[in-house]
């Protein structure tokens, strides 16, 4: 698995998310979205809806599980699994989505408004260029943890198939995994799972950065200021990624009309974040891919 991984890791980078390709088929994270938005249309209905929100995950996971396992199965599975890993990993698209904020807020603030509304789901109409810098850059660290090093993570782990089971469960969690009236419930078994999926890969991810990073108190930063973020997974690589390019992040925001006051992350970072900044968490996105590719590598041949 470890080589499938290099190559899935070069090919991703190289080819990204290909238009022509998914303009005529649906990609696999579609039809993931698709999977759970069936059960929680037809099962997200009247009582026991804990119980039913833990059926429904069960049965995405088993779907995930088995389509894996089916792919893997096939003649030249290697191949297979290669592709789709190199499918389901998220670098160059991920860095093409936080590029088109740099280049948007170098342009003008209502630009950059726009482009990184595409990223995150606070509000974005009333932000300044700082704000709209550290929501760029917040989504670099998280998307990295959940869109590079988790699925690389549990393809070394178990294959295909544990990286399938990833991603379903990624993509309830993103789509159901809110405390609001409707999915406090149905969503439990989803949010919790995903919080355990991704206990280590979120640590690794911040490993990775402050690796990369070196000599600027990261570790210290980060063990500190982690814990503060409302997920207990996501403050590790955003914390890391603030102790690396010595920016605050975090900190007050609104979500529909309503200000949240969120603790600052690295508060004693600068609070001026700009369009160079996000260019920096780039260039630490690719530092820390390039750190997981040479691991993967020096796996595949010991």
């Amino acid at each position: 698995m470890s080589m499938a991984l290099v190559l899935a890791l070069v090919l991703d980078a190289i080819a990204g998310e290909p238009r022509w390709l998914w303009s005529r088929v649906p990609h696999p994270a579609v039809v993931m979205g698709r999977a759970v938005g069936w059960c929680d249309r037809v099962l997200n209905t009247g009582s026991a809806r804990r119980a039913k929100g833990i059926g429904a995950v069960v049965l995405l996971v088993l779907a995930a599980a088995l389509t894996g396992a089916i792919i893997a199965s096939l003649p030249l599975g290697w191949l297979w699994q290669t592709l789709a890993a190199a499918i389901l990993l998220a670098q160059r698209s991920l860095v093409d989505h936080v590029r088109a904020v740099v280049d948007a807020l170098r342009m003008s603030t209502t630009e950059g408004r726009q482009a990184v509304a595409m990223i995150v789901g606070r509000d974005t109409a009333d932000m300044d260029d700082p704000a709209i810098a550290r929501a760029a850059i917040e989504s670099a660290a998280e998307n990295l943890s959940d869109g590079v090093v988790a699925p690389a993570f549990w393809f070394l782990i178990g294959g295909l198939p544990a990286m399938l089971v990833y991603k379903v469960v990624n993509t309830a969690d993103s789509m159901i995994g809110y405390r609001t009236p409707r999915h406090e419930a149905f969503g439990w078994a989803a949010a919790r799972l995903d919080d355990v999926l991704n206990l280590v890969p979120a640590r690794m991810t911040a490993a990775l950065i402050l690796l990369t990073h070196p000599g600027r108190g990261g570790w210290a930063i980060t063990r500190r200021d982690a814990p503060l973020h409302r997920s207990p997974n996501a403050g590790w690589p955003e914390a890391a990624m603030a102790a690396a390019l010595g920016v605050a992040l975090s900190g007050p925001r609104s979500y529909h009309g309503q200000t949240r006051d969120y603790p600052w992350v690295n508060a004693g970072g600068r609070r001026d974040s700009g369009a160079d900044d996000i260019e920096k968490a780039i260039g630490a996105m690719w530092r820390a891919w390039a750190l997981l590719l040479a691991g993967a590598a020096i796996i595949a041949v010991v």
